[in-house]
């Protein structure tokens, strides 16, 4: 029964059982869906059926199906949608209470590794069944995405960047505010000073598996010291990475904050900028005109800034300072970026200050700051997916699509809400997590 540790139905369960004791054959299952969103904005539609081969939708069709031999899924009083995609996460990291140092210091890639294989069954779990990870130690992402692409473990389909790219004393330097004589083999890594250095690391990082890659051109809040609101790579670096890595077909996501690095990155050909704190209204029209995505990850926003002011002793010195003053603009930023149509892409930035697993309490913030419901939720199914550049797999229910299905009690379009309780989970046509098992026809 170890197949099935870790799964919270009999029907997941018994799918994974079965398909471990029989050999490969075809596989036809139907959904009955009482109400459809299919992830493209259209409007929803009721009492639908969607035909699944193996792993893939073949149709969807009108009516209540029912065809011979078929196993049939009731989800009749229930709304469907595509599997969620959260195009922000660290799903490697964990957060833990305590001198943030200390942890640094007295902990190993070998224990994120582990803790990582939870991580991915809860996001699986709450209906994420695909995630873009932008900052992980890339020998570790790299094993955990081969392991769920594998079956070995359950997790989501993941797009991985392996370990962002910065500059010396930037966001992403571990030794940052640390005794200059302390040291680690791969501490340089990621640091790159010069735009040789940048394309010496992309190509590095695509050999090692990365499937896109993360830059860090501001400062951060999470970090020890560096400013946020400051551009810190040099526009000749971030060419650098961005040529190189479109030369070898992957996208560039860029962490960036303060104004000058988000309209810097956009109009060197950066894909998506994250967090974008400080756009304003001529940083929206460089959105626009370069088709970049707005990750705004709200969720990890809201948590850090809770915890600045509750328990400042557990974040590094000056981040608590930091969140209290970068937070307050998120809300704001998000607004005016969709109300002046910018391309937005879901992302929570989910790395322990919010559990894995709870990434769909970002759609509620959204929904605060304006974004409509049907929007929120396309921006975590179509334009997720459009962002990753893998609509003909997933992001929507429609053939020829992976059967990544997901269903929920009640109406997100008039409470987003429920989107955060997801009792059916889908992956590939195989159910991971279910009421009841499915009835073969």
């Amino acid at each position: 029964m170890g197949l099935c540790k870790g799964l919270t139905a009999a029907g997941a369960c018994a799918a994974l059982l079965a398909m471990a004791a029989a050999p490969a054959a075809a596989r036809d299952l139907v959904i009955h869906a009482g109400r459809l969103i299919d992830g493209v904005g259209k409007a929803p539609r009721t009492q639908v059926s969607i035909l699944i081969h193996d792993d893939r939708i073949t149709s969807v069709e009108p009516g209540f199906l029912t065809p011979k031999g078929a196993e049939v899924i009731d989800l009749s009083t229930s709304t469907v949608l595509p599997g969620l995609i959260d195009d922000h996460v660290h799903i490697t990291q964990g957060f833990h209470k305590g001198d943030p140092i200390h942890t640094a210091m007295t902990r190993t890639n070998f224990d994120d590794a582990i803790e990582a294989t939870a991580y991915a069954r809860d996001t699986l779990m709450a209906g994420f069944t695909s995630a873009r990870d932008v900052g992980a130690d890339t020998e570790v992402i790299v094993a955990l995405k081969r392991a769920i692409n594998a079956g070995v473990i359950p997790g989501p389909r993941l797009w991985v960047a392996g370990t962002p790219l910065g500059p010396t004393g930037g966001h992403g330097d571990s030794a940052n505010g640390l005794d200059p004589e302390l040291s680690h083999p791969h501490w340089t890594d990621n640091l790159i000073d010069s735009p040789e250095a940048a394309r010496r690391a992309v190509r590095t990082l695509r050999r090692e598996g990365a499937d896109l890659i993360k830059i860090m051109p501001s400062g951060g809040v999470m970090s020890i010291g560096d400013d946020p609101a400051l551009q810190l790579m040099a526009d000749d670096e971030i060419k650098a990475v961005i040529e190189t890595a479109h030369a070898l077909g992957m996208k560039v996501a860029a962490h960036a904050h303060g104004k000058q690095a988000i309209d810097h990155a956009i109009a060197l050909g950066v894909d998506s900028i994250e967090h974008g704190t400080y756009a304003d209204a001529e940083s929206y029209k460089l959105f626009k005109a370069h088709g970049t995505y707005f990750v705004p990850t709200m969720l990890v926003g809201a948590k850090v800034y809770d915890h600045a002011k509750a328990h400042p002793e557990d974040l590094n010195p000056s981040t608590a300072q930091k969140a209290l003053t970068v937070v307050p603009y998120m809300q704001k930023n998000l607004h005016d970026a969709y109300a002046a149509g910018v391309k937005i892409a879901f992302g929570t930035d989910t790395f322990g200050m919010s559990n894995h697993g709870e990434n769909a309490q970002e759609f509620a913030i959204m929904v605060k700051a304006g974004m409509s419901p049907m929007d929120a939720i396309v921006a975590a199914t179509w334009n997720a997916a459009d962002l990753i550049g893998d609509t003909k797999d997933i992001g929507s229910i429609q053939p020829g699509r992976y059967a990544d299905i997901i269903a929920v009690d009640g109406d997100p379009l008039k409470d987003v809400t429920v989107l955060e309780k997801v009792p059916f989970v889908m992956k590939g046509g195989v159910v991971y997590k279910a009421k009841s098992l499915p009835t073969t026809h």
